[in-house]
């Protein structure tokens, strides 16, 4: 198997002239990367594709498989915030979306690529998983695992806002069998979270965390994010202070991003971007590696470009791995993305339309793109970028291709730049090359796919 058409035949953009539009000011559109080809590529004619690889068995051993289960619900839709959520549905309609969720579940589990499969992760993610009543918690929990087991899963993973918590919830989440539950901190200035929409102030966060450790979750994550609209050094160096304090196993730091659909977009293409005190790139980088010099200085360790694990506990993150090497994921949930036989697709992203396509018993799938041989390569090889480091015979074992060939051109203008080393049995990315990860990983794309929208 080969990959085709090669990448280093393509020439990168000038060095200098791509170093020095990383460090302008923060522009909407999407930074993070977190698929292959771009979101913009796929098409709802496309979703044959994705049906008929539902309805064909694997050839061969499948990889793993994981379920992600999107809740869509907020208190308050934070002023960055770009995913599919609602911040004014009532209880009768979270009811119903959930039964929906169940039903999408128990379709897939259904259909011969997914009979009979284990899932190795489960995903809560949001909107505020934690936002639902622990009632329907446990209602939801008790539905999916009836229709795709989940007994035997390395991982079960969950997101929290801290001011949705109470005591009973957190007991309530430990019980469906989560391991790994994520805590929405985002920053520990009040002022700070406020401009930016979110529904919590610190006090919850210090509020949730004795529920938290008395649950005995085996991981513990606090999410970070370094750049949100009035931030400072002086906020900043204190939120990351305090962040160690909280002592949680791991620690994920996101630099903010303004993708399209965010009200903080909304006010830049009307003209108000003077009214946000909004950190350019070189800022949040720097602000970024302040908080790994922090948290690496009081015993943590760096696992990837935006996570650091405090040395001695739990390291694994299943879900963050198993997608970034390949594995199957079945996305149920308004918007959600799945990935199944190398075939990428995504629900409908409107709540009448998904709605509507279960009450019809049919998934609600809204596009789709099939993938190539090149294309999973691509993927896989950008996104283990992101955990610092690859090793090229991994590529060569899975996809009969020498990445170091492929791509050359792109490996010797990063690092002519400093952003990478490389040898035969290892491509490293240095502590700078980590900072810019989602800024680098487009030298790698095919041409067709430079320049272009990423969703």
């Amino acid at each position: 198997m080969t990959a085709s058409p090669p990448s280093s035949s393509i020439r990168p953009e000038p060095a200098t002239t791509r170093l020095d539009r990383m460090l302008t000011g923060t522009d909407v559109g999407s930074v993070f990367v977190s698929n292959y080809p771009p979101y913009s590529f796929w098409r709802a004619e496309q979703v044959p594709g994705a049906e008929a690889v539902l309805d064909s068995p694997a050839d061969g051993a499948p990889p793993d498989l994981g379920l992600y289960l999107h809740i869509p619900f907020c208190r308050k839709r934070c002023k960055f915030c770009y995913f599919r959520v609602y911040v004014d549905r009532n209880a009768a309609d979270i009811r119903r979306y959930l039964d929906a969720l169940g039903r999408e579940i128990e379709t897939y589990s259904r259909r011969p690529r997914i009979a009979g499969r284990p899932l190795r992760f489960v995903y809560f993610g949001g909107g505020t998983p934690s936002y639902i009543s622990a009632r329907d918690l446990r209602s939801l929990a008790a539905r999916a695992r009836a229709a795709i087991p989940w007994d035997e899963a390395d991982e079960i993973a969950f997101e929290c806002e801290p001011g949705t918590l109470t005591e009973a919830k957190v007991a309530a989440i430990a019980e469906i069998g989560v391991t790994r539950l994520s805590l929405g901190v985002e920053h520990l200035n009040d002022d700070v979270l406020r401009e930016n929409g979110r529904a919590h102030v610190s006090r919850e966060v210090y509020r949730s965390m004795p529920w938290i450790r008395a649950a005995g979750f085996r991981q513990v994550n606090v999410d970070l994010m370094a750049g949100l609209v009035s931030d400072s050094w002086e906020s900043w160096r204190d939120t990351v202070e305090r962040a160690v304090d909280l002592d949680a196993d791991s620690v994920t730091i996101y630099q903010m991003e303004l993708p399209y659909n965010t009200v903080y977009s909304k006010a830049i293409s009307e003209g108000r971007r003077r009214e946000l005190i909004l950190a350019d790139w070189r800022t949040k980088r720097e602000w970024h590696a302040h908080a790994i010099e922090t948290l690496t200085a009081a015993g943590y360790e760096q696992t990837s470009a935006y996570t650091l694990v405090r040395k001695g506990r739990p390291s694994e993150f299943v879900y963050r791995d198993a997608l970034w090497r390949g594995s199957d994921m079945i996305g149920a949930g308004v918007s959600s993305i799945s990935h199944v036989g190398g075939v990428h697709f995504q629900n409908a992203d409107s709540w009448e339309e998904y709605l509507g396509a279960l009450d019809e018993d049919r998934l609600p799938t809204g596009r789709a793109l099939p993938t190539t041989a090149a294309q999973r390569l691509v993927r896989e090889m950008i996104l283990q970028l992101k955990l610092g480091r690859i090793r090229p015979a991994t590529f060569q074992a899975k996809f009969g291709v020498d990445v170091l060939a492929e791509f050359e051109s792109a490996w010797e203008s990063l690092e002519d730049e400093g952003m990478l080393t490389r040898g035969p049995d290892e491509v490293r990315l240095t502590p700078e090359g980590l900072l810019r990860v989602d800024q680098l990983l487009p030298l790698f794309y095919a041409p067709e796919f430079r320049n272009a929208r990423y969703t």
